[in-house]
């Protein structure tokens, strides 16, 4: 299967509730690469790469997030693969 990149926000009630954690560990457990962190305006920003399919289910998993977490929109867009490795939650 071939290696995806998506590229974008989280809106809600998605920072001070673990979201960043919570992506990188779902991230970790379906071995994708990228990265996640807080953006000023309240939102999440997020970049997945990995294999299609693992990549799909993440994205998923971000329009409900952990426990704590209101999400209320996901926009993600489709970039060219970076290459990158490890998923990392950035300041």
């Amino acid at each position: 299967m071939a290696r995806i990149c998506l590229h974008g926000y989280v809106s809600g009630k998605v920072q001070g509730v673990y979201y960043r954690q919570s992506t990188q560990e779902q991230a970790d457990q379906l071995e994708l690469d990228g990265w996640v962190r807080n953006v000023a305006d309240g939102r999440v920003e997020v970049l997945l790469e990995g294999e299609e399919d693992a990549v799909r289910s993440m994205a998923a998993w971000l329009e409900q997030g952990p426990a704590d977490a209101k999400v209320t929109g996901v926009e993600l867009q489709e970039q060219p693969v970076q290459g990158i490795t490890g998923f990392i939650v950035r300041r």
